[in-house]
């Protein structure tokens, strides 16, 4: 670590150059609506840049992720981003939620390819009539509004990508066709991370690059999300679980650290914005944020 580093890291607490975003899902029942609110409620004072809300496989959420994120809208301070993916939908319908979006305000949206209907793992076939990728999604948002538009990256390179050449030439039509951000998968190697990013600015892609950032609740479903999606685990990070299975609270406490360490270490190399991908679940979150000097803000000054 380089003293520049250093004292970047010791002022975190004081002039705070780091920005945020939080990733929501849209609930399913009643109780998990209380859960998600409580964790806006909590959240919202750290003003995040945005806050995303995913959209399930196949457009299996679309009505819950368009209530929430026009709640989002009328009732709180927040600028949320939509998720929106290729699957289970034509372009016509596709065009239709977007217009719907921007006529409700929103500015930002996360264009996906989507998982395969079947899920993960299963063969990907684009709709004749549908948008085929993210690429073609971005362009088609594109012309119906001045929108932030984000898309994914993974450091680790998608499941279905055959080699490194493939990956970024992937990132790269997202981009050209009008993509202005790019959040990444979750990842435990910050190596990887800049390896990946050392690629993605060697091929001309000068988008910012957000870290998406996981704060593990739960190992074993981590583990075998992980598993599908392509994010490797560290040997260190499966000592570190190991014997917590039963043992939540020294979990959370585990957890906090883990994730702390590895957004410190990634402030030291440059990175001034995350993505939290948080499980409709603040704790671990704010406690974070909290280390890398965010705090919360009075509702007058986050509102200017």
């Amino acid at each position: 670590m380089t003293l520049s580093h250093s004292i970047r890291r010791f002022q975190l607490g004081e002039k705070s150059d780091i920005s945020v975003s939080f990733e929501f899902f849209p609930p399913k029942n009643d109780k998990m609506e209380a859960s998600l609110w409580s964790a806006i409620e909590r959240l919202e004072p750290l003003a995040p840049n945005f806050v995303s809300v995913t959209y399930g496989a196949g457009g299996s959420t679309r009505e819950r992720t368009h209530r929430t994120v026009a709640r989002l809208v009328n009732e709180t301070g927040l600028h949320p981003a939509a998720h929106l993916t290729c699957v289970g939908a034509s372009r016509g319908e596709i065009d239709a939620v977007v217009r719907d979006y921007r006529d409700l305000g929103v500015k930002h949206i996360v264009a996906l390819r989507g998982d395969p209907l079947e899920g993960i793992g299963a063969i990907y076939k684009p709709r004749e009539d549908g948008y085929a990728y993210a690429c073609d999604l971005v362009e088609g948002i594109r012309r119906i509004g001045d929108f932030e538009i984000s898309v994914a990256a993974y450091p680790e390179r998608h499941p279905e990508s055959p080699d490194w050449s493939f990956e970024i030439d992937n990132l790269k039509r997202k981009v050209d066709a009008g993509a202005t951000r790019v959040i990444t998968q979750y990842f435990f190697d910050n190596d990887q991370f800049e390896e990946f990013l050392n690629r993605v600015r060697a091929a001309g892609i000068n988008v910012p690059v957000v870290p998406g950032i996981l704060p593990i609740t739960n190992f074993e479903q981590t583990v075998v999300f992980s598993a599908k999606c392509g994010t490797s685990i560290p040997d260190w990070l499966t000592r570190r679980f190991k014997g917590l299975e039963t043992d939540p609270e020294t979990r959370k406490l585990v957890s906090s650290a883990v994730v702390g360490e590895q957004v410190l270490d990634l402030v030291d190399r440059g990175v001034n914005e995350f993505h939290f991908y948080t499980m409709n679940r603040a704790e671990l979150t704010f406690a974070i944020c909290h280390m890398l000097g965010v705090r919360p803000v009075a509702p007058e000054k986050q509102a200017a």
